[in-house]
């Protein structure tokens, strides 16, 4: 069975539309379901956007079945993730998710089907994902997909029995801020993580994203990533809500071609260090997170 394909939107319908088209180049598409969630707007500034953001979507063919759910109020987006996401998962058992700005190749619902049937029954994998950040990833590296101990937000998957293992409140906030075993193995999916979790839980920032991660260290499990990326995000110009700031820094290139999923995959040492490097926090930030939040 083919996963549902999750689309969750707000206010960019010029993005919306390139990512739904790119989705729709996907031979698979014809036969997989997609669910989209169209958030509400914040102020009446924004009611146009999203009324042509809906226009965008209703318009939309090229899928097995398209299902759109339209909020009268605005959730916010880690909300309308945590609560769609749960939603599709418990009638569907597995799920892949997009939101607005991800352009992705023609073979991407072929990778990420087959990364989610490979992996299904592995107990330390939680999630698949179709973007890799741009590492300069050892050559000699012989499979096409590395595991790392970090859940990607960007053109990914899972499975039911692997997010209901979140804890969305992260209720031991206080033990792990104790923990230095626990921070020091989160932060090996990268330096941004524990000032990011710190964030999350004073009310500073917003994001779903970081509480899966959380989930992900507390059970000793990876996301499978792909060796070359086939998902591109073109949010960071600017534009979106939970990324203000423009940048071109997320790779340019989408690699179209076969991938090989060894069902045996094991985490590997330089594979790790070198994502972990990636993802190293400038001095500057990390002295702002000391002064201004204590991590």
């Amino acid at each position: 069975m083919l996963a549902p394909i999750v689309v969750f939107c707000y206010n960019r319908p010029a993005h919306l539309a390139q990512t739904l088209e790119a989705l729709r180049q996907n031979p698979l598409a014809e036969q997989s379901p997609l669910i989209i969630f169209s958030d509400g707007a914040r102020s009446s500034a924004e009611a146009g956007l999203v009324a042509e953001v809906r226009n965008v979507i209703n318009a939309l063919t090229g899928f097995h079945s398209i299902q759109i759910h339209e909020s009268s109020v605005n959730q916010g987006l880690a909300q309308s993730v945590i609560a769609g996401v749960s939603e599709v998962l418990r009638q569907y058992g597995r799920i892949i998710v997009l939101e607005d700005d991800m352009l992705c190749t023609t073979d991407f619902l072929d990778y990420i089907n087959r990364a989610l049937d490979t992996y299904e029954s592995r107990a330390d994998i939680f999630s698949v994902t179709a973007y890799t950040p741009p590492v300069d990833f050892p050559e000699n590296y012989p499979h096409d997909v590395f595991l790392a101990p970090r859940a990607s937000s960007w053109g990914w998957g899972t499975w039911q029995n692997k997010w209901e293992k979140a804890d969305w409140t992260v209720s031991d906030f206080e033990q792990i801020k104790q923990d230095i075993a626990f921070q020091k193995r989160l932060i090996q999916g990268g330096e941004d993580l524990w000032p990011m979790l710190v964030k999350q839980q004073r009310g500073v920032i917003d994001s779903w994203a970081i509480r899966w991660i959380v989930t992900q260290a507390r059970h000793l499990a990876y996301g499978v990533y792909p060796v070359r990326s086939k998902i591109k995000n073109i949010g960071t110009d600017g534009s979106g809500t939970n990324f203000i700031y423009s940048t071109t820094s997320y790779g340019q290139e989408l690699a179209e071609g076969p991938v090989r999923f060894p069902a045996e995959l094991l985490p590997e040492a330089e594979m790790m260090r070198r994502f972990e490097e990636y993802y190293r926090l400038p001095w500057k930030l990390k002295l702002k997170n000391r002064l201004k939040y204590g991590v």
